[in-house]
């Protein structure tokens, strides 16, 4: 009983302090592309991964992050240099709620909590699968994917 009583505090607690991910943009299903030809998505999916940093930011509207009560998610480093975001989020895809793009979208709120050496042992495309395609707020969110990313 008394551990029936633990797990539904745990997760309720959990119900409470998990919050939507979200891109920054405010509105679903705004999807602006860096890469439209498929050969580039192609080669870019296909490019070895040297560095990862795993980064997190404070949800949208809000100044402050505290645990799970943020964004998160990986920041890749290619071979030429070039940085993408690898993250998830609901309603961020059309076919996958992983996704990847410049870098250069980020804002200055995002901060590194871990960093990985990959020395081009894996490729985007490992990050984005990682990932998942399907998000759950509860089960399968942005904090979930990106620690899979990173052990993977």
């Amino acid at each position: 009983m008394l551990r029936s009583a633990v797990l539904s505090l745990t997760t309720f607690t959990t119900l409470l302090l998990l919050t939507e991910c979200s891109w920054g943009t405010g509105s679903k299903n705004s999807y602006n592309y860096d890469l439209s030809k498929m050969s580039d998505l192609t080669k870019l999916y296909n490019s070895k991964v040297y560095k990862a940093d795993r980064m997190t930011r404070p949800l949208e509207g809000l100044s402050f992050q505290a645990g799970k009560l943020s964004h998160s998610g990986v920041r890749v480093t290619l071979a030429d240099g070039t940085n993408w975001l690898v993250h998830k989020g609901d309603g961020y895809g059309i076919s996958s709620q992983t996704v990847v793009v410049a870098a250069r979208h980020m804002s200055s709120n995002w901060k590194i909590i871990e960093t990985k050496n990959f020395g081009g042992s894996k490729i985007v495309s490992d990050f984005v699968k990682a990932g998942g395609t399907d998000y759950s707020l509860i089960f399968n969110n942005c904090h979930d994917a990106s620690e899979r990313m990173m052990n993977d």
